[in-house]
């Protein structure tokens, strides 16, 4: 399986040796990124997203890439992250196959892709990876640092780890540690991909390729991103009209979101690498922000004491990761001096909210930024 590299990617080299938190190393590994924006003079209006577990780092067009991204509403000109006001950097994390080193890129040391010998990976080292981006830029401190999902959780782990890395934070239904709910969805998504036959512990190919186990993977993901509130207003019980059923085959498809949890599926198999999947699903449950702390996470939010301003944003409907996590957020990085505003949104999409509903995440997200200081001296505007 090979990976998938958006045209308008830029490469960052990690040192090498890179160590890993749960042992082992990386070598000659990479980070996939791109930039919108200028930096400006003292390098200090750059912004850096850390997106969720499946998208790549085109989060908005470029002239290099003019397709929409993943959140071509959110930045650009004149948009809620402006980028004429700000740098803005989207890193790939480590571990997927958009472009950066993960088990579907070549082991320098074999010539063959990584597979099951790529170390075990950990939302810490995705934030180490991205700290080195962010120096390697030439980036003392991060006016701020937006993280979506999972990429809300490394946006922790970067800011515990790297203290003083950024001046503001926004946490977009993140979590400062998995719980059982999600860890179960989790396995249940990983052991899909495992029994299927194709996989073959790992070392499938594009003739041979586990599409069965992540069809169902995905039609699992897919189920907890959204909220039965909309599956409910946008499918209803509609049926399929005869002519869309197969009635050859037994139990088959009947009901509408059926179809669209079916079509979903199988445009997502083929662009993502199995064994990324299972190795940035399990990462996210072994996070724990308070681990270093007997699992206290509130004690470790607390240490975050550089920090000025955060947003905080969850949503009522959210699954996944249910808003008493970000609620939990607020409450640490309060407690840490920072001044924090939370936001409950009504959305009725659930966990993907944040990428479809603009007319609240945008003005959220446009306001809370206008009070972060462009420069590092400067004090911030209360919202």
């Amino acid at each position: 399986m090979s990976e998938h590299i958006p045209p308008g990617t830029a490469w960052y080299s990690l040192p090498s040796p890179f160590p890993m938190k749960r042992g082992g190393q990386l070598h000659g590994a990479r980070l996939a990124y791109e930039t919108w924006g200028r930096l400006n003079a003292d390098a200090s209006n750059a912004i850096l997203i850390l997106p969720g577990m499946s998208p790549d780092a085109h989060a908005a067009h470029s002239e290099a890439d003019p397709r929409p991204g993943w959140w071509d509403w959110m930045i650009g000109p004149g948009k809620p992250i402006d980028t004429r006001r700000w740098f803005v950097v989207c890193v790939n994390p480590l571990g997927s196959c958009k472009g950066s080193t993960g088990p579907a890129s070549i082991d320098p040391a074999t010539g063959q892709p990584y597979r099951l010998r790529f170390p075990e990976l950990s939302i810490e080292d995705m934030a180490d990876a991205a700290s080195h981006l962010v120096r390697g830029l030439g980036i003392t401190q991060l006016a701020c640092v937006v993280g979506n999902s999972m990429g809300g959780m490394a946006a922790l782990a970067l800011l515990a780890r790297h203290p003083g890395i950024a001046r503001s934070h926004v946490n977009i239904c993140g979590a400062a540690r998995a719980l059982p709910f999600s860890i179960a969805i989790r396995s249940l998504q990983r052991e899909a991909i495992r029994l299927d036959p194709h996989w073959n512990d790992g070392q499938y190919d594009d003739q041979a390729y586990p599409e069965t186990g992540m069809r169902i993977a995905r039609k699992l993901g897919v189920i907890t991103y959204r909220s039965a509130l909309e599956w409910d207003g946008r499918f209803g019980r509609v049926r399929l009209d005869p002519e869309q059923r197969d009635d050859d085959t037994p139990f088959g498809l009947e009901f509408e979101v059926e179809r669209y949890l079916e079509g979903h599926a199988r445009r997502f198999v083929r662009a993502f690498d199995p064994n990324s999947y299972l190795y940035l699903s399990r990462s996210m449950d072994w996070f724990d922000l308070g681990e270093s702390h007997g699992g206290d996470v509130h004690a470790v939010l607390a240490t975050l004491t550089g920090l000025r301003q955060a947003l905080v944003i969850g949503v009522k409907t959210d699954i996944l990761f249910p808003i008493q996590q970000q609620e939990e957020i607020a409450a640490g990085l309060r407690s840490a001096g920072c001044q924090t505003r939370f936001l409950a949104m009504p959305s009725p999409q659930g966990h993907d909210a944040f990428l479809v509903d603009e007319a609240r995440f945008g003005p959220a997200l446009a306001e809370f930024l206008h009070t972060v200081p462009l420069h590092a001296h400067d004090p911030g505007k209360v919202a």
